[in-house]
């Protein structure tokens, strides 16, 4: 492993003041009113006794433009808002499939779509149970051009799936831990839900299930790990496993205490297919027993083998990563993990656990092209400022009047992030970026 060296100082693009969307809120990315620019949209949670393990339901939406601006404001921000214990039932996404962007979100007991260039209501419906508002997954179960199938859940039992005119689909019962994938995984033009540790088919037929896993899982990632042109699925839970499309084990990492977040992509240039970044919790701080909380960044091959685990000498147990493409132009991902704690600031990693970029400032973080650019930027934001920061100088004013498409991982908002790889972004692939 090499010798931990920063790299790159990224450049401040802008601070934007968004205290006027209130406090505690979760910020969505999408080129809301077509301009050519991403929006960055603040979603507040309703106020809850038990914020933790309660799902919300969504209080105020506000969005701003790069410059700082409040553009739009639904309902009323509040300063007894929840926290970021559980996932905030919203997404952007064009669900309509007229060109134009959404904010889709539960309020008021409710389903809303929300016009994304005024913040106005466009409809709202009743939700199929009474807790069916712990996160929002956008979905193409009915097939068609494009994704206007919304599944909706609970906490850990319950998922509904709703068509285009919100009718129900049909209903699981099982263990769907915090946010199914959906991937059309047979090539038939409609996604199969992996929801937790079951494969259920657009139908909502069960498929297959992963075997002898506890609790629930965290966080699911499709792509092709190993090389042989099919994807494959890793789930990181009690452990982490990666499965082939059929339901077949192909291997479990068990080395870790608590898989809570896991990441897939080309880490390394020296090593064939991806690479799984993952985040282990060693210690939960609410153990019990007294003990700090911490937990470890790890990298496995795509057989599932250690390269290598951080040896983590500050304390902190809440960790979030994902893996960032196209930060740079050197062409290999990064590891991007924040809310470390510790005093540890949000860091880029690269594939020998070298910290290549600290960012100035501490909270959530969120990234995207953000100008359409082919290249992206990354957000830390707190309850009063956002913080955009980028590679390379960058004018956050340009516009180039032509709506930025929305990618399916921003119409996927979870506090548990899982996403995919394209097929095909493979070793010769990215050598060749």
């Amino acid at each position: 492993m090499n010798k931990s060296v920063l790299g790159q100082e990224p450049y401040l693009a802008g601070r934007l003041n968004i205290g006027a969307a209130g406090p505690r809120c979760r910020m969505l990315l999408g080129d809301v009113n077509g301009d050519g620019r991403m929006e960055l949209v603040l979603v507040q949670p309703d106020a809850r006794k038990d914020v933790r393990y309660i799902p919300h339901q969504v209080q105020c939406v506000t969005a701003f433009d790069l410059d700082g601006n409040l553009l739009w404001q639904t309902g009323e921000p509040t300063t007894n808002a929840g926290s970021q214990g559980s996932d905030y039932p919203a997404q952007i996404a064009d669900i309509d499939g007229d060109g134009r962007l959404e904010v889709l979100c539960v309020m008021d007991g409710r389903f809303v779509i929300l016009d994304g260039q005024t913040g106005h209501v466009k409809s709202a419906r009743e939700l199929p149970g009474p807790h069916a508002h712990d996160c929002i997954i956008v979905a193409n179960l009915t097939g068609g051009t494009y994704a206007g199938d919304v599944i909706l859940k609970d906490r850990y039992h319950t998922l509904w799936a709703m068509d285009r005119d919100f009718n129900l689909l049909w209903k699981h019962e099982g263990n769907p831990g915090h946010f199914p994938w959906v991937y059309d995984l047979d090539g038939d033009g409609r996604d199969e839900v992996m929801a937790g540790y079951d494969l259920l088919d657009h139908d909502g037929r069960p498929l297959w299930s992963c075997r002898e896993l506890e609790d629930h899982a965290d966080c699911i990632w499709v792509g092709d790990v190993n090389g042989d042109g099919e994807p494959e699925l890793v789930i990181g839970g009690s452990v982490t496993v990666m499965y082939d499309r059929h339901g077949n084990e192909l291997w479990r990492y068990t080395g870790s205490v608590e898989s809570q977040h896991v990441a897939l992509g080309r880490f390394r240039d020296d090593l064939p297919g991806l690479q799984i970044a993952g985040l282990d919790r060693l210690v939960r701080e609410d153990d019990g027993k007294g003990r700090k909380g911490k937990d470890a960044l790890f990298l496995l091959d795509r057989e599932g083998n250690e390269l290598w685990k951080e040896d983590r000498s500050t304390a902190g147990w809440l960790t979030i990563i994902e893996p960032l493409r196209g930060w740079d132009e050197g062409g290999l991902d990064h590891i991007l993990a924040y809310r470390r704690g510790g005093g540890v600031p949000p860091t880029l990693y690269d594939g020998h656990m070298n910290p290549v970029v600290q960012f100035n400032a501490e909270g959530y973080a969120v990234y995207g092209d953000l100008l359409g650019c082919g290249m992206v930027q990354v957000i830390i934001y707190n309850d009063e400022t956002a913080s955009i920061y980028s590679s390379r100088p960058l004018e956050l004013s340009e516009k180039s009047g032509r709506q930025i498409p929305q990618p399916k991982r921003l119409s996927s908002s979870t506090l548990y992030p899982g996403g995919e790889v394209p097929i095909g972004q493979n070793t010769k692939e990215m050598s060749a970026r």
